[in-house]
């Protein structure tokens, strides 16, 4: 997308200028991420995540983006998620973490997932819930025209459980977290299971043979 290859030091900078936030969320994704396995995360941006969660492989379409990455030490590729250019059950789990907002097909990027993964590998998925208090102001920034958001569609877990069903994925976890206002957050929040509280929700589940 042409918005994050423009201002992908913007980008960057977020998780510079909202590090609790960040962390926050790294905390609820390490609940699921499996250590020591083979790893893709799917719209890898600036390698934020996927550095410090040890995730080796990254996708993304964005050159710019990709630049910072590999300075970060990532095997990355230019690319979509709608077409992994990765043979058949390559990864134990592939991450979309807040990916999944900004695909154009995301019934695509799902099928593709399923077919790089491993027979019981994990597809995690880290959304800001449309339905929390954080997901209504990204909602709201969106119909104002904010220069990221713009461009999003924003899920409940609700939705991405069902999207994720229809492709024989199962055996479902949640772990959430961001539940003070983004401003109010000067430390790491513990992670909680479950969702319904905490703005950002980390959503992982098997694909079922």
């Amino acid at each position: 997308m042409g918005i994050f290859n423009e201002f992908f030091k913007e980008y960057d900078q977020w998780y510079e200028d909202n590090k609790w936030v960040y962390l926050s969320e790294v905390e609820a994704l390490k609940k699921v991420i499996p250590k020591g396995k083979k790893g893709l995360e799917i719209g890898v941006g600036t390698r934020r995540f996927a550095e410090i969660l040890g995730i080796e492989y990254g996708i993304d379409p964005s050159e710019n983006m990709l630049s910072i990455a590999k300075e970060r030490g990532i095997k990355a590729f230019v690319g979509r998620g709608e077409n992994l250019p990765f043979s058949d059950e390559k990864f134990d789990y592939v991450a979309l973490i807040i990916t999944i907002c900004f695909v154009e097909n995301p019934h695509e990027v799902i099928k593709e997932t399923r077919r790089v993964l491993k027979d019981g590998g994990k597809i995690i998925i880290g959304i800001i819930d449309k339905n929390s208090y954080l997901g209504k102001i990204y909602q709201e920034k969106k119909e104002k025209g904010h220069k990221f958001y713009k461009y999003a569609n924003f899920y409940s877990v609700e939705e991405i459980v069902d999207l994720l069903k229809k492709y024989n994925f199962k055996n479902f976890t949640f772990y959430q977290t961001l539940f003070r206002h983004l401003e109010d957050i000067k430390e790491v929040e513990k992670p909680k299971e479950g969702f319904g509280e905490g703005s950002f929700v980390v959503i992982s589940a098997e694909k079922s043979v």
